[in-house]
């Protein structure tokens, strides 16, 4: 039986993406949670999707968060598709929604040179081969 009030997707991604602009911004679980007026565990739930996230408190979570709230929405495949919340194969919300990802993309930034940007790319690039390769058997 499929409950129509249960998360889905769309709802994971949406959760995905208030935690990545969270920790982008330097923002603890905590102090959401006081600006909306609710526990921090609830906040937990909210971004990993446990818990739908109703259109008020989301325009109250954008505001919290100093963005539009059409920016939870952009690049989701309209309609309700069978379980895929995107309509490409990109992960860059999933990546930021780990500090590790913040961190990267923030250092990444931060590099002015185009030719050392390139060579931080080629090193990632060289790392993810190689870490595929020892996967393989």
């Amino acid at each position: 039986m499929n409950d129509e009030r249960a998360a889905n997707a769309v709802d994971k991604k949406i959760g995905q993406r208030v935690r990545s602009r969270r920790l982008e911004i330097g923002m603890s679980q905590e102090r959401l949670a006081d600006l909306l007026g609710v526990t921090f565990q609830q906040v937990q739930k909210y971004e990993k999707g446990v818990n739908r996230i109703a259109a008020s408190r989301l325009h109250d979570i954008a505001a919290a968060l100093d963005m539009p709230p059409s920016r939870f929405f952009e690049g989701l495949a309209a309609g309700r598709g069978a379980g895929v919340a995107e309509a490409r194969k990109d992960y860059v919300d999933d990546v930021l929604a780990t500090p590790e990802g913040t961190q990267l993309m923030s250092l990444f930034a931060s590099i002015k040179s185009i030719r050392v940007r390139r060579r931080v790319i080629e090193l990632v690039k060289a790392l993810a081969e190689e870490a595929a390769d020892g996967k393989r058997p």
